[in-house]
């Protein structure tokens, strides 16, 4: 169902450049009916020729992933979420549409497999595409190799569900805090020290190929490291990212789902 739409200050033609992730982060608002619960962020990823919103167990729940508390001041549980996607053929413009979290009782994303869900990473199918234009990630199951402690990272959302005057996201840099290629408390998850906050759950994590400040390709694509799930504990700044390779083995696992 296509809820809204709204211009930008941006045309087709636009004079600057804008870079790829601020368009490819979604905000979205987790609904009960047309009740707001709370904002966060998602992603598009395809599954072969199927697009698939990636974002936080949790966002769809309205559950606390680790307690099971629920997460809403208003006790509710969402049964929607609004998307605000990318308005084809109009860079700059965005609408929002309504995707269903439910069929009939049964939910309609899909969870990590055998995870019982203690992963907090969901794919949902999109379904409402009229008029939508997609800007997927690509995911390199094997990013995590190629990055080290302190290295630049950038979450990429919307902290308090705040937006560009264009609707496009908020970046967060902060850097590698955790060594990547080990599994942090038993679960696929690294670490990172970022200013963040709530709004950004669901976030992807990006960064570029050896990327400096000052001497960096400027031009080089940001390659997605994972999707960020929220902070430690309340007072501390260090939040925790689900690996790529989660997301790439729980879009497969979703596409062979939709095609039995």
């Amino acid at each position: 169902m296509v809820d809204t739409c709204h211009r930008g200050a941006v045309k087709e033609a636009m004079p600057f450049t804008v870079s790829k992730p601020s368009t490819q982060a979604l905000h979205i608002q987790m609904r009960f009916g047309e009740t707001v619960l709370s904002e966060g962020t998602a992603f598009v990823v395809m599954g072969g020729d199927k697009p698939f919103l990636i974002t936080n167990r949790h966002n769809v729940t309205g559950l606390n992933n680790d307690t099971r508390e629920c997460l809403s001041a208003t006790a509710g549980i969402p049964d929607n979420l609004r998307i605000t996607h990318n308005f084809k053929g109009h860079y700059g413009t965005f609408f929002s549409t309504v995707e269903p979290l439910f069929d009939d009782e049964t939910p309609r994303w899909v969870e990590y497999p055998g995870s019982e869900g203690k992963v907090d990473v969901v794919a949902l199918p999109l379904t409402e595409l009229e008029h939508v234009q997609l800007y997927p990630f690509e995911v390199s199951p094997n990013i995590h190799t190629r990055i080290r402690c302190a290295d630049f990272v950038h979450v990429v959302g919307f902290p308090f569900g705040v937006r560009t005057a264009i609707s496009m996201a908020i970046w967060a840099t902060g850097f590698v805090a955790s060594e990547p290629e080990i599994s942090h408390g038993g679960e696929p998850v690294f670490l990172i020290d970022c200013r963040t906050r709530p709004g950004q759950s669901g976030s992807p994590v990006v960064t570029k190929p050896n990327d400096d400040r000052f001497f960096g390709v400027r031009d080089a694509e940001y390659e997605l490291l994972g999707i960020y799930s929220g902070r430690i504990n309340k007072d501390s700044d260090i939040g925790k990212v689900w690996k790529a390779y989660v997301i790439a083995e729980l879009v497969h696992y979703a596409y062979m789902l939709s095609i039995e």
